[in-house]
């Protein structure tokens, strides 16, 4: 079966045997993978047989940015760079990972916030989004795009304490930094859906391990609200188009609502967090579940036959209507064995 087919009766609902399953890997394990396989890196997704989707962005215009005047206070740190957002990344020393300094971290007033340079959504264009949609459902793929980021860009740009400090004691700030971040991504979903994409990728990690990151009514009022308007873009143009929701840690007191504007397809239901069989008694009917094998138990602690068993249970309790993406929770770190994302992927190719 093409990946086009499995996925489509996947987010139906539709019972199958063979599933769709797929894992990123931080740099250091990607390296001794295609050392042991004697592969390249973009050839491990078809030689693991990974669920890998076509990505059909809107091009942007280049826009040129001295971002330098943010970061006049501090002492700059060899080997950082300054990303799309603005944001100052340093070297953190630690696997794959950087630290942040935000730009807006010393903002005084609104005018602030108002004067920092967004990323326009005016400079965005479809370009060849259709053909290149067609073109993936021709060799059988997924297309798919990347909307993006709300909540997480808008802390990453104000700074993270600062964030939630302001959605309290200066609301207007998060709101004006937030819209400018809904009006893009209204405008990508806009442009994927009317390209004809199947699935368009959303989410911010929202909740530590045990709840949210701040109370439900905050979530309803600074996320939520703009979330549901990028979801209605997209359903007006194609109603069938499926809507990817990302969130690292326990989202349970909030999936019902994610459903009710348009959440189809959950990522990463972590195990470690929640319970997740309950959690597809509850809401089984309405989502497919992207994720589930453990990143912080499973894939580095267990023994292969275990990741095995675990693997099939995914398959019998959760996939037995077909609603089910097969992956670890998050990019697989350097101590994850080998031997275990093998046996992962061995038991994912097997047909119940």
């Amino acid at each position: 079966m093409e990946q086009i087919e499995i996925f489509r009766k996947t987010v139906n609902h539709i019972p199958h045997r063979n599933f769709l399953y797929k894992a990123s890997f931080t740099p250091d394990l990607q390296k001794r993978i295609c050392k042991k396989y004697n592969i390249k890196e973009e050839e491990i997704p078809d030689f693991f047989g990974f669920f890998n989707p076509v990505s059909v962005q809107p091009e942007e215009s280049k826009r040129e940015v001295d971002f330098s005047k943010y970061y006049k206070d501090i002492e700059i740190p060899d080997g950082s760079f300054i990303n799309w957002l603005g944001v100052l990344e340093i070297p953190a020393k630690y696997y794959h990972f950087t630290g942040y300094i935000s730009p807006l971290r010393n903002a005084k007033s609104l005018k602030d916030i108002q004067e920092f340079p967004f990323p326009e959504s005016e400079n965005l264009n479809p370009s060849d989004m259709k053909k290149r949609v067609e073109d993936a459902h021709k060799k059988g793929k997924v297309a798919i795009t990347w909307v993006g980021h709300m909540y997480e860009n808008a802390w990453q740009v104000r700074g993270y304490q600062e964030f939630l400090i302001d959605m309290i004691e200066n609301p207007s700030w998060c709101e004006y930094i937030l819209d400018r971040f809904t009006e893009r991504n209204i405008k990508i979903a806009q442009l994927a859906a009317e390209a004809g994409v199947d699935m368009i990728i959303t989410g911010d990690d929202v909740a530590n391990q045990k709840t949210l990151m701040f109370s439900k009514d905050m979530w309803r009022k600074f996320i939520k609200s703009r979330w549901k308007k990028v979801y209605e873009k997209a359903k007006s143009i194609k109603p069938d188009i499926q809507i990817w929701y990302h969130s690292d840690g326990n989202i349970e007191d909030i999936i019902g609502e994610l459903i009710d504007i348009g959440v189809t397809i959950l990522n990463p239901v972590q195990p470690e967090c929640m319970d997740i069989y309950k959690l597809k008694k509850i809401y089984g009917k309405y989502l497919v579940f992207d994720g589930t094998i453990g990143t912080q138990s499973t894939m580095p602690f267990w023994e292969p036959e275990d990741v095995k068993k675990i693997v099939r249970e995914r398959k019998e309790k959760i996939g037995y209507d077909g609603a089910l993406i097969l992956s670890p929770t998050h990019v697989l770190e350097p101590d994850v064995p080998i031997e275990n994302i093998e046996a992962f992927v061995e038991s994912c190719r097997e047909i119940l």
